[in-house]
């Protein structure tokens, strides 16, 4: 299968050498030369492109599936407008009008799209009930991706990513939190369900949550890795922000049922090596 990844960072680089490894052809694409040479080092191709420039995309091959993961790096609105409906619509017109367009789209969302749930459960037939202009942005997005081009399409809405070099011990052990539910993602099962949903050929018009096993208490959290870093526990606050007040539980039942099996469960087993790196 021949895949390209545009956006190639924290989750496309993982997810570029699973699928390298597995003997897939694969280009990362970043739109910075520093970026591109991230790419290099990980050992697959590379290209520099920018998803709101149509004219450098035509640098990027003919692929069976395209895997759109941009960020916008920063939180404000006019970046994440930029990156996830102008590129994102950008990107789609020009591969859907090449004489071969990839078969497949896969496009890597947020759970933010649920809003706060006051921490009800969440699963894929929930209503999308943004409550900020970034989660707005990001429910257009999702729009864009079903409905304006012809293309088949996967949506993964992505819980909150951490793992190498984004475990941010410090926020739960020197800072206050607050109390509210966490849905979590190591970084390699986001990149292997995205891998696992290529290679099983599955989800095709469909949106897939992928978070696992355990959603957790925050506080909880916070004084189970005191706990095992040998610190003191946290302190408990309010929140600081309308983003940091949301809380939600998200269910991983249909990446389960899909047959995807997660190397990290729960925190437990993802937060090991951070741990251990402390200690």
């Amino acid at each position: 299968m021949n895949v390209a990844i545009l956006g190639c960072g924290y989750v496309g680089l993982e997810l570029g050498r699973q699928l390298d490894e597995n003997g897939h052809d694969v280009v990362g694409v970043r739109r910075s030369a520093d970026g591109v040479q991230t790419i290099e080092d990980a050992g697959f191709d590379s290209v520099q492109a920018d998803a709101t420039d149509e004219k450098s995309l035509s640098a990027i091959p003919d692929v069976e599936a395209l895997v759109y993961a941009v960020s916008a790096g920063v939180r404000d609105s006019d970046s994440a407008r930029n990156a996830y409906v102008n590129g994102l619509r950008t990107t789609l017109s020009h591969f859907s009008e090449r004489n071969s367009p990839p078969e497949r789209v896969v496009y890597t969302s947020s759970t933010g799209v649920y809003g706060d749930r006051n921490g009800d459960w969440v699963d894929e037939s929930t209503p999308l009930e943004p409550e900020t202009e970034r989660q707005e942005i990001l429910v257009g997005a999702e729009r864009i991706v079903r409905e304006e081009h012809d293309m088949e399409w996967t949506v993964a809405q992505f819980a909150g990513l951490y793992g190498p070099d984004r475990y941010r011990l410090e926020r739960y052990l020197d800072g206050t939190v607050a109390e509210r539910y966490l849905n979590l993602i190591h970084r390699d099962d986001a990149a292997g369900a995205i891998r696992f949903l290529l290679e099983t050929d599955s989800a095709r018009n469909e949106t897939v949550l992928v978070c696992d096993d355990e959603p957790i208490w925050k506080p909880t959290l916070a004084e189970w890795l005191a706990e095992q870093c040998g610190v003191e526990g946290p302190t408990v606050g309010d929140a600081t922000s309308e983003r940091a007040r949301s809380s939600k539980r998200c269910s991983n039942e249909k990446l389960r049922e899909l047959g995807y099996e997660l190397r990290y469960p729960t925190y437990r087993e993802g937060y090991q090596d951070a741990i251990s790196a402390y200690r």
